[in-house]
C-alpha cells in the first residue's frame, strides 16, 4: 500500500515537471518566432528607399563632422532636420 502511494506521488510529480517543460518549450518557440518576425520587419524597413536615403544623408553629415567641416551644433541641427 505504501509503495503504491509513493509510485502515485512520483507519477504526479513527473506529470507536473513535464507540464512545466512543455510550457517552457512552447514559450521559447513563440518567442523565437516573434523575434524572427521583428527582424523581418526591421529588414523590410531598412530596404525602403526613404530610409536608405536618410541613412546615407546622416552618414555624409557624420563624415563632414569628423573632417571638421561641421561643428557639433551644426551637425546636430542638420541631423534633426533630416530626421523630421
Amino acid at each position: 500500500m505504501l509503495t503504491n502511494l509513493i509510485y502515485f506521488a512520483v507519477f504526479i510529480i513527473l506529470v507536473f515537471v513535464l507540464s512545466i517543460a512543455v510550457k517552457a518549450i512552447t514559450r521559447g518557440v513563440e518567442a523565437k518566432q516573434i523575434i524572427k518576425d521583428e527582424k523581418q520587419i526591421d529588414v523590410n524597413n531598412y530596404n525602403e528607399p526613404n530610409n536608405l536615403d536618410v541613412i546615407n544623408q546622416i552618414k555624409a553629415l557624420k563624415d563632414l563632422h569628423e573632417k571638421g567641416i561641421l561643428n557639433e551644433d551644426e551637425f546636430k541641427k542638420a541631423k534633426e532636420k533630416i530626421l523630421k
